[in-house]
């Protein structure tokens, strides 16, 4: 039985048009999957769905959700069904949980608002879906707020919320983007056992064909506002009619050209670092309790060399990072760069040979700045040369920008436009070591692609060094020469990427290689596409 009919759907913004004539049906129990770059209107057919558009958009075409067309019913009436009827997952749950609310109160207020439930009543209902998403109560208290979660503990809460009431249709925007993988499939494995047992259906926006391959039944590529091919997942993945579908295939799977590694000194050497944080005291006049976040860590960068730092939420990657590009003091061991001592008190000098390219490069900007002031920020830290304005333009254009575009403001550009803008403000002291956190988790295939290519030719040109750190092995894969397995502060197994990778020793590293979804593209034809057991 069809549980939603989207027929013709069309949004303009301002006679802008956005999406047009998208079409696709879900039946009870279906998970249906929907991709396509940043752009293609895959959230705006969901905030279309939930009549949530944007001021100033106009809808067309009908979505006849259990027999009611959800663009024909007034605001009231979709107040009643969101929440109730349709939950929603949104991407980025640190922005879509209120910070100034408890979680046992927001997963409560859905709870009241549609059920009538004394707050008491809330509550305890409320404890029960936190329950259910794992996150129990002797772990996780209602009191607790968004900040003090980590994020696949903040995107649990917003499972909770979303299905409090158990809709009968569930849509999820990039529930697991920048999750680590292991959460990711504990993430994935929650989704897909609603399903099952509630009979839900399950309408999966991603731009990771890994996971839609693995997780879905039916999916449906957009395009630039259309839907350009749709069918059994299985069936659209092993023909790929469309050369659109092809082109995200062949990006999920680049591998960019890279030389192999000069054999060469280290640039980088950390020996037996050590980082303690202590806690809030628990009681007046006890002790600090102590957090051992780094724990007698050893690592070494060649000159030329890529390395990857892999590891759960939690494992002590970013306390680490922040040690080696001595914004953290250490309380035991060393770090060196090119044989300089590295910390708080380094020279100047020493800390230009260090660059870091940040996740969300539109949130470490400031968005008052033209992009010319945001590239030459680092001067402003390690002093201005007489020939700045030439090296942003050289910066520009070494990141595939052109140096009129100094003059604009980072809204002025796309995402993939915004992380080349943070690699030229990274080069622009001319280091000869990189930290990337992250840099493409955010960006879809294509200009993933792009990113890096970029940062292999590069690498190539300027002999740079690269500690890459992410979450996507299929990425770490394909960039870095060797990489280390991080787990509770320690470096568990490092070596060779594709040693390691095939062979792994250590059980949080085979843990990490089985959780990671499996490429499309390496799918054997004969295989039946299931989703992954609960």
């Amino acid at each position: 039985m069809t549980l939603l009919s989207v027929q013709g759907l069309s949004v303009a913004i301002h006679s802008t048009p956005i999406l047009s004539g998208v079409s696709f049906d879900m039946t009870q129990g279906q998970v249906f999957g929907l991709v396509g770059e940043s752009g293609s209107g895959k959230s705006m057919t969901a905030l279309a769905l939930m009549g949530l558009l944007p001021r100033g958009a106009v809808a067309a075409g009908s979505a006849r959700f259990q027999g009611q067309d959800l663009f024909a019913l007034p605001e009231a009436a979709l107040c009643r069904l969101r929440g109730r009827d349709i939950g929603m997952i949104f991407q980025e749950p640190m922005t879509a949980l209120n910070p100034v609310m408890t979680i046992g109160n927001q997963v409560a207020e859905t709870l009241r608002i549609h059920t009538g439930l004394s707050r008491r009543e809330a509550r305890a209902a409320a404890r029960e879906r936190l329950d259910r998403v794992g996150l129990p109560a002797d772990r996780i208290s209602l009191d607790r707020y968004p900040h003090e979660l980590s994020g696949g503990q903040r995107q649990r809460v917003a499972i909770a919320m979303a299905v409090a009431l158990r809709p009968a249709l569930l849509i999820a925007d990039e529930p697991t983007t920048a999750l680590d993988v292991t959460t990711q499939a504990q993430i994935l494995d929650l989704l897909g056992g609603l399903v099952d047992e509630q009979g839900m259906a399950l309408l999966l926006i991603t731009h990771d064909l890994a996971v839609v391959a693995e997780r879905t039944d039916s999916v449906a590529v957009m395009r630039q506002g259309r839907i350009v091919e749709q069918g059994a997942t299985e069936a659209v993945f092993r023909t790929r009619a469309q050369d659109y579908t092809r082109h995200l295939f062949a990006a999920a799977s680049h591998i960019p050209p890279r030389a192999a590694p000069p054999r060469d000194k280290p640039l980088l050497t950390v020996d037996r670092a050590v980082r303690d944080y202590r806690l809030p005291r628990p009681r007046p006049f006890g002790p600090l309790p102590i957090v051992r976040a780094v724990d007698h860590v050893s690592l070494t960068i060649a000159r030329g060399e890529s390395v990857g730092l892999v590891g759960e939420s939690g494992c002590g990657k970013s306390t680490l990072t922040r040690a080696i590009l001595g914004l953290d003091p250490l309380q035991g061991g060393k770090i060196r760069l090119d044989g300089h001592t590295v910390g708080p008190n380094m020279p100047r000098a020493v800390r230009a040979g260090m660059q870091m390219v940040f996740q969300d490069p539109y949130g470490s900007f400031d968005p008052r700045w033209t992009v010319g002031r945001l590239v030459a920020e680092p001067f402003h830290l390690t002093g201005q040369p007489p020939d700045a304005q030439d090296r942003v333009a050289e910066a520009l254009s070494e990141v595939g920008l052109t140096p009129e575009d100094a003059g604009k403001y980072i809204h002025e550009f796309s995402g993939g436009q915004r992380q080349r803008i943070a690699i030229a403000r990274a080069l622009i002291t001319r280091p000869r070591l990189l930290v990337l956190d992250e840099p493409v988790s955010a960006l879809d295939l294509r200009v993933r692609a792009q990113i890096l290519d970029l940062l292999a030719g590069l690498q190539q040109d300027h002999g740079l060094s690269y500690l890459f750190i992410s979450h996507d092995l299929s990425v770490v894969r394909q960039v870095t020469d060797r990489v280390l397995i991080m787990q509770a502060g320690r470096i568990v197994e490092e070596g060779p990427t594709g040693r390691v990778f095939a062979a792994p020793v250590h059980d949080q590293t085979r843990r990490l290689v089985a959780a990671t979804p499996r490429i499309p593209s390496e799918m054997a034809p004969s295989r039946r596409l299931t989703r992954a057991p609960t």
